[in-house]
């Protein structure tokens, strides 16, 4: 059984670069850490387009904190580095996003895991494939592979070249 934990993370304002290298020298803690990333992705806005793109990746962590708690952890990173919710899907220094806990289904108001968006969004799937494209959703048991072959989400996601 895979007990991989993976995270989205993104950035659309300011040096969107330093912003997710930041988050994920605060995912290093006691409790959590970083074992692995994906490719840094430029990726349009999807829902609100009327906003600057952003930088995605993915990363796959270890962590003794309870999906609750790991959630409070990406909210404080959040909250630290600036993030503002002043609009639903609007421009952000940083998102974090929970996307898997291993094979945990879990339905509460706050948090749903997986992420709901998780099989609609290539900025999601095209990271998520490059680093585990064997995983598999809890939910369909597809890996994510098959889950990226199957997305209709047309928007761009590429790997962004530092430019």
């Amino acid at each position: 059984m895979d007990s991989s934990i993976y995270l989205s993370l993104g950035s659309n304002l300011e040096d969107r670069k330093a912003n997710l290298e930041m988050a994920l020298q605060q995912l290093q803690t006691e409790e959590t850490g970083v074992q692995q990333q994906s490719s840094i992705y430029e990726t349009e806005p999807v829902d609100r387009v009327d906003q600057p793109h952003f930088l995605n990746l993915v990363c796959r962590i270890e962590s003794r904190l309870n999906p609750q708690d790991l959630l409070e952890l990406c909210q404080r990173i959040e909250n630290r580095m600036g993030r503002i919710r002043q609009e639903p899907k609007g421009p952000r220094i940083i998102d974090i996003d929970i996307l898997f806990y291993g094979p945990l289904i879990l339905e509460l108001p706050h948090l749903k895991i997986p992420h709901t968006a998780r099989r609609q969004r290539g900025l999601v799937l095209t990271p998520l494939e490059e680093i585990a494209p064997e995983f598999s959703d809890p939910v369909t048991g597809k890996p994510i592979h098959q889950l990226r072959s199957e997305c209709a989400d047309q928007s761009s996601v590429v790997v962004w070249d530092g430019i």
